[in-house]
């Protein structure tokens, strides 16, 4: 199969699909990978270590997109890259269809078969990649809510651990998934006072019985949600339904219950995030007020440390990068289950049914697709 690496052209990505090793792996399968120039210099990879790993690099992003068979991206095609998209061809990237509906219109439009790593899922239903990239946000959502706490950049002027003889900063995280709980281990292991929610009792005990004594549990609900957020310093939305719009659990009216300078940082802003005043910001211009509260909802969070996450990331998709190169993305989805869900959008169809929930759009199940 020819594979395609493009330069992501979001702001400030500077992730890579793929790093050198990996491109290394699929060309000793007998497959080609081309890169685009200066794709990976971003998170620290240079043309010439594509080259020596077998790679071949290529001028632009159109020539990237005209030759591939498989593309592979780390973010969703933004509107420049539309039209560069062939009809058939295989979009391998994180593309958060469900909360953004130009997007989802446009992959339907171009007859693309669109397989979104956030919805790739275990029997266990567990999100293989979306795990790595969360396992960053949520540990950068507390790097990034401790900096905005301070005074000069509109926070409360709070030191997130505190220091002897004065209380540390409260912490509150909604969700116990894999932001959450990164987040929770981070603000703990800077001595936090920190409180995270979920509705799910079971991960509440499992997450009682291995967070140190500063994570306290608590059952998430909107009378607990209105009464904590009146004195915690930073808020972590870190609520995610797979494929979905993240529900909004906290409300434009609960801002006025919250102290002046509170930070809340939503992690889920990319599927459209839990917090209703939230809206995707970038590492440019990554925060705005309202009601005194300080917004940070970068969409893209990990990549602002892209070597860590280009490897993390890279860990995760190269086994299935390998099986639909090898495979094809049909052969690949009738014999490995985990691959189905992540089929979003099939030559026009939308076959994840959450996404065409979302805008009212016809849906037409995967399956219809994967029979012989």
């Amino acid at each position: 199969m020819i594979i395609g690496v493009p330069k992501e052209i979001k702001n400030n990505e500077n992730r890579v699909a793929l790093t050198p090793a990996g491109a290394k792996e699929l060309v000793k399968r007998g497959h080609t990978v081309y890169v685009q120039h200066t794709a990976g210099e971003g998170s620290g990879f240079l043309d010439e270590d594509y080259e020596t790993a077998g790679a071949k690099i290529l001028p632009t992003i159109e020539a990237t997109y005209e030759i591939a068979e498989m593309i592979m991206k780390v973010k969703e095609p933004i509107e420049a890259e539309y039209n560069l998209i062939k009809e058939g061809q295989l979009l391998f990237t994180y593309f958060h269809f469900a909360s953004y509906e130009p997007l989802t219109k446009a992959m339907v439009a171009r007859k693309a078969v669109c397989l979104a790593y956030e919805t790739v899922e275990k029997a266990d239903r567990s999100l293989p990649l979306l795990v790595p990239m969360s396992e960053v946000a949520g540990r950068m959502a507390i790097q990034k809510g401790a900096n905005y706490l301070e005074k000069p950049l509109g926070g409360r002027g709070i030191l997130l651990g505190g220091v002897p003889g004065v209380l540390p900063a409260k912490v509150l995280i909604l969700g116990a998934g894999i932001v959450g709980t990164q987040a929770a281990w981070m603000a703990a292991g800077l001595g936090a006072d920190v409180t995270i929610m979920d509705v799910n009792l079971q991960r509440l005990r499992y997450l009682a019985d291995v967070m140190p004594a500063n994570v306290n549990t608590m059952m998430s609900n909107e009378f607990n949600i209105r009464k904590l957020i009146q004195n915690h310093d930073l808020i972590i939305g870190a609520v995610l339904i797979p494929g979905a719009k993240a529900p909004h659990l906290i409300t434009r009216d609960m801002l006025k219950e919250m102290l002046p300078g509170t930070v809340l940082v939503d992690v889920a802003v990319d599927q459209g995030g839990c917090i209703e005043t939230c809206k995707p910001t970038t590492h440019q211009d990554p925060t705005y007020v309202i009601d005194n509260v300080v917004h940070y909802c970068v969409a893209n969070m990990p990549g602002a440390v892209p070597y860590t996450s280009t490897l993390a990331l890279t860990n995760a998709t190269l086994p299935y990068a390998i099986q639909l190169a090898n495979k094809g993305w049909k052969k690949a989805a009738q014999e490995n289950a985990e691959l189905v869900p992540g089929l979003n959008v099939i030559n026009g169809d939308i076959v994840y049914q959450a996404v065409a929930e979302a805008f009212d759009m016809p849906y037409v199940p995967v399956s219809n697709y994967l029979a012989d």
